[in-house]
């Protein structure tokens, strides 16, 4: 990257420096980024990292190679591949997502909830499966001990899917009118959710 400054605006050039042949092995390529201090400070993008109109929400994989990406108009998907910095594939959904989650550590599985209260499971190779919560649903969590998914929404319920069992347990209930949001501590599991009034 190379700053220049003209009329006190500075300008970033991101495409300024060297940069890397494609054919060169993993090994070289660690052993110039040690020896060059331009080769270490240089800025790689991902291609078409983009959306068409909006992007609602952004998550990254857990092994960190994947980014995750949800847009509107048309309601769609994008996974971004970080090592190969290119876009892995594209879908789009039936409704808008509310939210998504990855369950694996890389993209083979996702969950989303829609605005229409489908939740939809897919797969590397797309939908798996699709169902419909009672009401409609603001967020979820993913307990990974038990395999339930926690659904909060426009009810005081809490609705309990079971991944491993592929059915919806007893509900849990809360003083509240609606629940807006929910999560699960990852250290000792304790679920919690909440309002916004």
């Amino acid at each position: 990257m190379q700053v220049s400054c003209l009329n006190e605006v500075k300008i970033y050039s991101l495409s300024a420096g060297r940069s890397l042949p494609e054919w060169l092995s993993d090994r070289k390529k660690r052993a110039l980024q040690k020896k060059d201090v331009d080769i270490r400070r240089r800025i790689e993008l991902i291609q078409d990292f983009d959306m068409p109109a909006v992007s609602t929400k952004l998550k990254v994989s857990r092994d960190g190679q994947y980014v995750m990406a949800t847009g509107t108009y048309k309601p769609r998907i994008r996974c971004f591949d970080t090592y190969q910095l290119s876009m892995k594939f594209e879908r789009c959904l039936d409704a808008e997502v509310i939210t998504f989650d990855i369950l694996s550590d890389d993209y083979s599985k996702m969950v989303f909830l829609q605005c229409d209260r489908y939740v939809e499971f897919h797969s590397q190779h797309g939908r798996y499966y699709r169902t419909r919560i009672p009401k409609f649903g603001r967020d979820f969590s993913y307990h990974y001990p038990s395999c339930d998914l926690y659904f909060v929404g426009a009810s005081s319920e809490i609705y309990r899917l079971n991944l491993e069992q592929g059915r919806f347990l007893n509900s849990l209930q809360t003083d509240a009118s609606e629940n807006h949001v929910c999560d699960i501590n990852s250290e000792h599991g304790l679920f919690a959710t909440g309002t916004m009034e």
